[in-house]
């Protein structure tokens, strides 16, 4: 073999090597003929699963030196580094100099990260100006027999606005008739929420927004929609910096038939993290 086939075969290794890294953290490219591009600069892609258009994916790889790179997805927050070498096979001026390039990587995700949302939050507002307001009539706010609280509607779909802790508008979330939920690609949900009521003395948190309308229209308490367990925490510290001196119940979904039970755990974590109270729904004959 060659010097020059040698190197080929090296690089093609590096290639595999990072793309087996990609798949399983279940980033998999949805196209068949993805292939990566290592020129250090950051590439988006469409992960497999994720609705047509979407490009949350993405990777950088750096091949020159100690070859190395980063991929994640900005649907999912993940956020990887890879290696072709081990870290203590290094050199100390060797981790050095990947830890500064890692470093810029990080400062071009994020400049990128930011124009997306930007781009987002213009698409959301556009939308959000074209539609009208809900109706109780429905089919989703029927079959869940909750109320439209100022929620919006565009064609047959629901239209829930995320906010910041500002008021700021940065994303939507669309709920189908049949109650199939999906968010505008791109745009931000950490530490965004949807407010039901106007706090006074205690405030409640929930994942979706049935939920949160049922805890209001139960309670009379103001609600404020997280969107998924995930980001419950986020939204909980975010309405603890806004809100100082009100009582936080955090209202977890109970997912007791869902290994680890994710609704519970996180609910609790954010109860714990702003010194709020934890309320979980009571089944008098689970599996019923």
């Amino acid at each position: 073999m060659t010097m020059a086939s040698n190197g080929l075969a090296l690089q093609a290794n590096i290639y595999d090597r990072f793309m087996c890294a990609i798949s399983t953290a279940s980033l998999t490219p949805h196209d068949p003929h993805f292939g990566i591009v290592a020129d250090g600069q950051i590439h988006r892609f469409r992960v497999d699963g994720d609705k047509a258009g979407s490009l949350n994916g993405w990777y950088v790889l750096h091949l020159d030196g100690k070859p190395f790179g980063a991929f994640g997805s900005w649907k999912t927050g993940q956020s990887i580094s890879w290696s072709a070498e081990k870290p203590e096979t290094m050199t100390a001026a060797e981790r050095a100099a990947q830890a500064a390039r890692m470093a810029r990587v990080i400062a071009q995700r994020d400049s990128l990260r930011q124009e997306v949302e930007l781009e987002a939050e213009k698409r959301a507002q556009q939308l959000w100006d074209r539609s009208r307001p809900a109706t109780d009539d429905h089919p989703y706010l029927r079959k869940k027999a909750v109320h439209a609280y100022g929620i919006r509607q565009l064609g047959e779909n629901l239209i829930i606005p995320l906010r910041d802790s500002t008021g700021r508008l940065r994303s939507l979330q669309f709920i189908t008739p049949g109650g199939e939920k999906r968010f505008l690609t791109g745009g931000r949900k950490s530490g965004c929420y949807y407010s039901i009521g106007k706090p006074s003395g205690r405030l409640c948190v929930a994942e979706g927004y049935s939920t949160a309308a049922s805890i209001y229209q139960a309670t009379g308490y103001a609600t404020a929609v997280a969107f998924d367990c995930g980001n419950l925490r986020r939204v909980a510290q975010s309405l603890r910096g806004k809100f100082p001196r009100l009582q936080l119940i955090l209202c977890g979904d109970d997912d007791w038939a869902t290994p680890g039970n994710p609704g519970r755990r996180y609910a609790e974590e954010a109860a714990r993290a702003v010194g709020g109270y934890l309320a979980l729904p009571l089944f008098s004959r689970r599996g019923a």
